[in-house]
């Protein structure tokens, strides 16, 4: 037995809702968009354990959780391996890509006189839908290019 045991959860219908919610989502979702979506659903949740509940599977490794904007994205994640996502900044849709390789990482490091403890990488742009949407928008009012 140790002095440290490993935090026990209790399994809740409530946490067990929130879990497959969030699994069904292909974008990350904010703690609001979630509680919203159950809400929609005829589930009466919390957003504060909504919130509880996401933080919880952040930490857990079951989900991966991001900010854009001030705001806190999570998504359902199923891999035990470090990995990365191209984000939608529009939809949040999330593609999960490989990192650079773990050279260029220390290469950087070395080079600007750094020890690599960790790293993190999430690239932003627009999902070819939302690029398309923009771009329509864009091209019917004039007065919005550029903003």
């Amino acid at each position: 037995m140790t002095d440290r045991e490993p935090k026990k959860t209790r399994s809740t219908a409530q946490k067990s809702l929130i879990r497959s919610a969030l699994s069904v989502e292909t974008r990350f979702v904010s703690a609001q968009e979630l509680h919203r979506t159950l809400a929609a659903a005829g589930h009466t949740v919390g957003l504060a354990t909504v919130y509880r509940q996401l933080n919880a599977l952040s930490e857990s490794g079951q989900a991966d959780s991001i900010t854009v904007a001030d705001r806190q994205l999570f998504r359902a994640c199923d891999q035990n391996e470090h990995h990365h996502h191209l984000v939608c900044e529009d939809c949040g849709r999330a593609v999960e890509v490989g990192p650079p390789g773990e050279d260029w990482i220390r290469n950087v490091a070395q080079a600007n006189d750094f020890t690599v403890t960790s790293h993190v990488l999430e690239i932003f742009g627009l999902c070819s839908d939302c690029s398309r949407n923009r771009s329509d928008r864009e091209s019917q009012d004039p007065g919005t290019a550029g903003s």
